[in-house]
C-alpha cells in the first residue's frame, strides 16, 4: 500500500535535507544484533545497492516514484509524505518501524555523504543529543540519539535512537533514515535494509544543482485516485483545507 499525505504540527519530521536531523540508535538488547550487523555487501546480493537506472538491476516488484523505483513486499506500506520544509520524504513502513528516503543531486565527485554526517552531527549536538559514526552494510553510518520533537513534556529525558544511511552513487546521493526498532536491532532493520538495498535511483542527464531533490511522482494510479478525490471535494463546493492533512491513496499489495 501507499499512502500519500502532509505532516502534521507535532509529527515526527521525515527526513531532513541538510539541518534538521534528529536521533541515534542505543545498544542493542541482549541476544539482539547491533544496529548495521546486517549481511556483507561482498557477499550477498541483497545488499550489492542501491542501484544507479544504468547498473544491471535484478528483477524486483518495484513502485515508480519517478527518482526513486521502491521495493514493495509483503508486510510493508509506502508512504509519500509532503512536507513544506523538507520537500517529499518517501517512507516504508514495516510494524512500528520506519525507513525514510530521499535521493539529491551530487556531482561527479561525489562525498555528499562525509559532509552530510558532519552537518548532521552538528545539527543532532546543537539539539542536545549525542552522534557517533559506525560501519554498517552500506559503509559508514551515522547513529544518533536526540529528544523527540514535538509540543509538551513527553520526550524530555527519553532520547530516541535513528540510524542515519548515506550512498554516493554516480551524480546522486541516497540517504536513508531508520527509525523505531529497526534503529536498535538488527532483525527489525534487516527487512529494511534489503528495501533500500534494492532502492533504484533514475537521476536522469537533465542539469541538476548539487544538494538538490530528484524529482520524486506519484505513481500514475496514486495521482488518478488523487485527482479524483480532490474533484469529489469540489463537487461537494468543499476543497480541502491546506492546513489539515491531505487526501490518502491507498493501495494494498
Amino acid at each position: 500500500m501507499f499512502r500519500r499525505r502532509r505532516r502534521e504540527d507535532g509529527d515526527e519530521p521525515g527526513f531532513v535535507p541538510d539541518d534538521d536531523a534528529q536521533d541515534e540508535p542505543g545498544e542493542a538488547e541482549p541476544g539482539e544484533a547491533e544496529p548495521g550487523a546486517g549481511p556483507d555487501p561482498a557477499g550477498d546480493a541483497a545488499q550489492a545497492g542501491p542501484w544507479d537506472a544504468a547498473d544491471e538491476i535484478p528483477a524486483q516488484d518495484r513502485v515508480d516514484f519517478g527518482s526513486l523505483l521502491v521495493p514493495v513486499d509483503e508486510g510493508v506500506e509506502i508512504q509519500l509524505n509532503m512536507a513544506d520544509d523538507q520537500g517529499p520524504v518517501i517512507a516504508v513502513v514495516r510494524g512500528e518501524s520506519a525507513l525514510q528516503r530521499q535521493a539529491f543531486a551530487a556531482p561527479k565527485s561525489g562525498g555528499l555523504w562525509e559532509d552530510g554526517r558532519q552537518e548532521i552531527a552538528a545539527a543532532v549536538a546543537e539539539a542536545g543529543g549525542a552522534s557517533q559514526e559506525a560501519d554498517g552494510p552500506f559503509g559508514v553510518e551515522l547513529h544518533a540519539q536526540v529528544t523527540p520533537a514535538g509540543p509538551g513534556p513527553q520526550g524530555r529525558g527519553a532520547l530516541q535512537p535513528i540510524r542515519f544511511l548515506g550512498v554516493d552513487g554516480p551524480r546522486w546521493f541516497l540517504r536513508g533514515v531508520l527509525t523505531g526498532p529497526a534503529a536498535r536491532h538488527g532483525s527489525a532493520a534487516a527487512p529494511l535494509e534489503e528495501v533500500f538495498a534494492g532502492t533504484v535511483v533514475v537521476r536522469g542527464d537533465h542539469p541538476v544543482p548539487p544538494r538538490e531533490l530528484l524529482e520524486i511522482r506519484l505513481p500514475e494510479q496514486a495521482r488518478q485516485a488523487m485527482e479524483e478525490q480532490l474533484a469529489e471535494a469540489e463537487r461537494g463546493g468543499s476543497m480541502p483545507n491546506p492546513f489539515e492533512r491531505g487526501p490518502e491513496i491507498t493501495e494494498i499489495r
